[in-house]
């Protein structure tokens, strides 16, 4: 096998996930041989706090790697080989803004979902391709794995702006969701199941999954999910995955299943099949942000102070992110052709037979050196189709709304989207999500 070693850049290093990805990386160095990690971010403060940390856990556990954290683009991106982006515009303080201002007018807050998301991917759509660009710019034969939320409306945005880019963009959810379904039925990792699903991002269905040696799994796993949801017996405290909140959500799964027990659901069709619900459980003074500001936020960075002040990571609570090994074996597919099957959000193109090949859908592909190659996955029920080609119209029209400064757009977007009960609605959060996103979004007119 290629003895290459790999330079990374890490973007948003400053973020409370990059410690963990870190480690993830350290763990799977003979896998994916690493020369060079360093970090970017705009904001140099909170960056070094992480950094600082993180070059105490390298030097102890891989001091032959080299590392460095920078604001400065050309010299972050110059020499790489992956761009791993996980950025947040407007941290944590907008999403708690996204999340509050809709549950004023009775309507859900959510990070990738109805008027949050938006708001989240009108403030994501420049940082990413900002991004992307400097990546092109200083080292145009690298990748950019790319997991920076809204993935959906982030991914249309590459699609329609950057269509020849090197971009691949992913979400570990359904990772996190098959890690509950093989657990349910007694396997020791989803890497035992092989899945058919389509759908969009936070917005589809297994339709087939099978073990290794080709017997269908599907029975099993309904069953479990027909009487528990995603929840399990026993689960593990450390996940971030653990709060009430998720709590919630693995157990909400068994109500979104009933709707169609022929398939078995993303976790977050919930939002736009249960709104109300979601309404009637949330604190509109106490949100999903501020679980995480409370939570790992001051886990994470707490953490690092610690490390940095004492010179030694002996003794610490940072763990590695499970979920993040998705990407070394994304970035492992493509440095040495593995033909990996995985979830990738791509272009339709006929994967989806009936439906808009334009569309940013989330389906297995098969990840060589020179990207994924989607798998068909056929004709979808109508169901299905009527729910994706509504919410693939808001993606497409928040994108626009961003590229044109639409105001008009970004109305519809807010209308169309099936959390908001009604145009009325959608113009009153509209206007308040513009008044505080001044400093983010482009200019609407």
């Amino acid at each position: 096998m290629n003895k290459k070693k790999f330079s990374i850049v890490i973007a948003g290093g400053g973020s409370t996930f990059t410690p963990g990805i870190v480690l993830m990386l350290l763990d799977h160095l003979e896998r994916f041989p690493i020369r060079q990690i360093k970090f970017y971010d705009n904001n140099e403060e909170r960056q070094k706090q992480i950094a600082d940390a993180c070059a105490i856990l390298l030097k102890e556990k891989a001091s032959d790697i080299q590392f460095m954290a920078t604001t400065d683009p050309k010299t972050a991106f110059t020499d790489v080989d992956f761009v791993m982006a996980h950025i947040r515009v407007g941290l944590y303080a907008m999403r708690e803004l996204d999340e509050k201002i809709p549950l004023k007018y009775g309507v859900i807050g959510q990070e990738t979902c109805g008027p949050g998301g938006i708001a989240y991917g009108m403030r994501s759509i420049g940082g990413v391709l900002e991004i992307l660009d400097y990546m092109e710019k200083y080292s145009p034969d690298a990748w950019m794995l790319n997991y920076s939320n809204p993935a959906a409306i982030v991914a249309e945005a590459t699609r329609k702006l950057r269509p020849h880019s090197k971009i691949i963009n992913i979400c570990d959810m359904p990772v996190g969701i098959e890690e509950r379904m093989a657990r349910a039925i007694g396997l020791t990792s989803r890497k035992e199941m092989v899945v058919r699903y389509y759908g969009l991002n936070h917005f589809g269905w297994w339709t087939d999954i099978r073990d290794l040696e080709g017997n269908d799994l599907m029975p099993q796993i309904k069953a479990h999910v027909a009487q528990h949801g995603y929840s399990l017996p026993e689960e593990i405290a450390e996940s971030q995955h653990m709060d009430a909140s998720w709590m919630h959500t693995f157990a909400k799964a068994k109500e979104i299943y009933n709707i169609d027990p022929t398939t078995l659901p993303n976790t977050y069709l919930k939002y736009y099949f249960y709104p109300q619900d979601e309404v009637a459980t949330a604190n509109p003074d106490y949100t999903r942000a501020n679980e995480v500001m409370a939570g790992r936020e001051r886990h994470v960075f707490g953490e690092c102070h610690a490390i940095t002040k004492r010179g030694s990571s002996l003794g610490t609570t940072l763990e590695i992110d499970e979920h993040a090994s998705y990407i070394v074996d994304l970035a492992r597919a493509i440095a040495y052709n593995t033909h990996e099957r995985m979830l990738l959000i791509v272009q339709n193109k006929g994967a989806i037979v009936n439906f808009d090949d334009t569309a940013m859908v989330e389906v297995p592909c098969i990840v060589g050196a020179n990207g994924p190659e989607p798998l068909t996955q056929g004709e979808i029920p109508r169901f299905q189709k009527g729910l994706m080609e509504q919410q693939v119209a808001v993606e497409k029209l928040v994108v626009e709304a961003w590229v044109e400064g639409s105001y008009q757009k970004l109305w519809q977007a807010l209308t169309l989207s099936k959390i908001v009960p009604n145009a009325r609605v959608a113009k009153q959060i509209l206007d308040e999500l513009i008044a505080v996103n001044l400093d983010f979004w482009p200019e609407l007119n």
